[in-house]
């Protein structure tokens, strides 16, 4: 029987159903979790045993180390865990392969998971048309679910029949007499095999199928599926392709766990199998060992073999059960090894990716915003809210520069230094509102809950007005460059009064950062005080307004130093009015519960 193209495409097809009901699944996922999803991440991975734990779960739960792997990637690029957090839930992701690896070799592909899909569908389809949107996600969820193991199943019925098709083996079998030689081919076709599967169960499932029919060793399967550890590290790497430099550390991370335990093994590789065996001969009572031996001849009168020289039940048993057992025993030694060293794998992966070091802060670029990972919206609103602090806290350095340019002679060096900064950061500024609001707009076209719809709005509220601040400090350097032109002059009591003013403004500021940092659960206390530091500037402003016409009138200063003055005070409490602009933004668009 010949494979044909009608049942390639429909694999491909198969694959496709995989991916999106992955896709699907995650994004309903999010939108069940929320707001929650974030503190549920925190109380999880706070140590390393809950970490692993965690990616655990995961893998037991969607049946995929590579689509938990990249969960955890995608988390890591949004900021929701930090890179030695990681680094356990990826242990546990890895750990967490076992659960698949012994449903195959406990069903003998005879575990059909669609029959349970599609009534599952049956009761998430009408959950979709239900009014509370908690409901609508869970439903979403659920058919995600549903899909990716309907795909899962469909891809395995559309594989190539190893049985039927027996000449897809022979240039593989024809490297099976080699020796340690035949570990080391092996070994690389399990990495390349899972590389195009992107699922070491896949490879399992394959490797099950060449040993059960006596195509290969015990040995030499054991080789496919320690290749496939390393394999199975190809799709968070890609996934980490497009986004920041925690991303592709993680997935480094992934790599560098699966390359050094699969190393080590390798070293000592007949040892490890051996163990296996014995492990095996333990709970079932027969060596998979003896299998080979039995097909060499070495063993007369087996039991292992039938009278056509193929494998018999007691057989195929010893050898599925053995070839679970090596992922198990070489996972629980791994991880029994690598839990003590997630901080070393730190240091490894940010030595082998540095942080770019610039030469100058003024480079434009985004932390935490990716342009290739805008399948999972809810995570991307976090990660837009992660940008948003960082833009401010580049707004708030240009805030610093405005009040060291006021203090900065207009002959020194430094002062033409300190304006051109400004400007740069003015322009960063513009390009920083541009990139994080197209890249919101692209969010909000996704799949979202009414609250992340909410949040989008205001978000997109909250850049405009930390843009406004900037033009404000810049327009504080074009007021000073206007006073210098005009050969102007401040005395010490007005500097002092500008300074006066200028920390209140910074107060503001400094409020105003605390709650972009706690966007999503802004203090009432927090925002009270915004409302109070604007009342304080516009009284200030007020009084110095008066008091000004007082000093022009009794000639403590002429008309022309009065206006320079007034226009740094005004710059200065148009400040304040963005900034609690800001505030509100935060207020009205991320409490359930409005104070005013």
């Amino acid at each position: 029987m010949q494979y044909s193209l009608l049942q390639f495409l429909s694999l491909l097809g198969a694959i496709c159903l995989f991916l999106y009901g992955m896709k699907v699944m995650s994004e309903g996922l999010q939108k069940v979790a929320g707001d929650r999803l974030r503190n549920i991440l925190g109380i999880m991975t706070k140590n390393r045993l809950t970490g692993v734990l965690t990616g655990i779960a995961i893998t037991a739960l969607v049946q995929s180390s590579s689509a938990a792997t990249v969960m955890v990637v995608s988390f890591v690029n949004a900021g929701l865990m930090t890179l030695a957090q990681s680094m356990a839930v990826i242990f546990g992701a890895n750990f967490g392969t076992i659960v698949t690896t012994w449903i195959i070799s406990a069903f003998s592909f005879e575990f059909n998971i669609s029959d349970y899909s599609f009534v599952m569908l049956a009761v998430a389809v009408p959950m979709l048309f239900m009014k509370k949107s908690a409901y609508k996600s869970t439903g979403e969820f659920l058919i995600g679910f549903c899909f990716l193991f309907m795909g899962l199943d469909m891809i395995s019925a559309n594989v190539p029949n190893l049985q039927e098709n027996p000449e897809m083996l022979k240039f593989v079998t024809g490297y099976s007499t080699l020796g340690f030689t035949s570990v080391i081919i092996f070994f690389a076709f399990g990495i390349i095999v899972t590389m195009i599967a992107q699922a070491s169960a896949a490879t399992f499932a394959v490797t099950l199928i060449m040993c059960s029919q006596g195509w290969i060793s015990f040995e030499l399967g054991c080789a496919i599926i320690l290749g496939s550890k390393i394999g199975t590290t190809i799709t968070p790497i890609l996934a980490s392709l497009s986004g920041n430099i925690a991303a592709k550390r993680t997935a480094a991370g992934t790599l560098l766990y699966n390359l050094f335990g699969s190393i080590i093994v390798l070293c000592v590789f007949y040892p490890f199998v051996s163990l296996v065996a014995d492990c095996t001969v333990w709970c079932i009572g027969t060596n998979p060992l003896d299998i080979t031996a039995a097909q060499e001849g070495a063993m007369a009168n087996s039991t292992l073999l039938n009278e056509s020289g193929g494998l018999t039940a007691k057989a195929q048993t010893a050898m599925a059960f053995g070839l679970a057992m090596f992922p198990t025993v070489f996972n629980v030694m791994n991880i029994l090894i690598m839990i003590w060293l997630p901080k070393y794998y730190v240091k490894i992966v940010t030595h082998l990716l540095p942080t770019r070091h610039k030469t100058d802060e003024e480079n434009f670029s985004l932390t935490f915003i990716g342009r290739g990972m805008l399948g999972t919206s809810e995570l991307n609103i976090t990660q837009a809210q992660k940008e948003i602090v960082v833009y401010g806290e580049r707004v708030r350095r240009m805030l610093g520069m405005a009040e060291e340019l006021i203090h900065t002679p207009e002959k020194e060096n430094k002062y033409q230094e300190i304006y051109n900064r400004l400007e740069k950061y003015e322009e960063i500024s513009d390009r920083m509102e541009i990139e994080i609001g197209t890249f919101l707009n692209q969010v909000a076209e996704g799949r979202l809950s009414p609250e992340g719809k909410m949040r989008i709005a205001g978000m997109l509220r909250i850049i405009s007005e930390i843009e406004s601040i900037a033009d404000g400090c810049f327009n504080v350097a074009k007021t000073l460059t206007r006073k210098n032109q005009n050969h102007v002059d401040f005395s010490d009591a007005m500097m002092q009064e500008i300074d006066k003013m200028f920390a209140l403004v910074n107060g503001a500021m400094d409020n105003m950062m605390e709650l972009l940092r706690q966007m999503e659960t802004p203090e009432d206390s927090k925002i009270i005080a915004a409302y109070n530091r604007e009342r304080e500037l516009n009284n200030y402003r007020d009084k110095l307004r008066d008091g000004n016409i007082f000093n022009i009138n009794n000639h403590l200063y002429d008309y022309q130093q009065g206006i320079f003055f007034m226009d740094l005070v005004g710059e200065a409490e148009k400040l304040g009015d963005y900034m609690l602009n800001v505030v509100e933004g935060v207020k009205h668009q991320f409490k359930t519960e409005s104070l005013y």
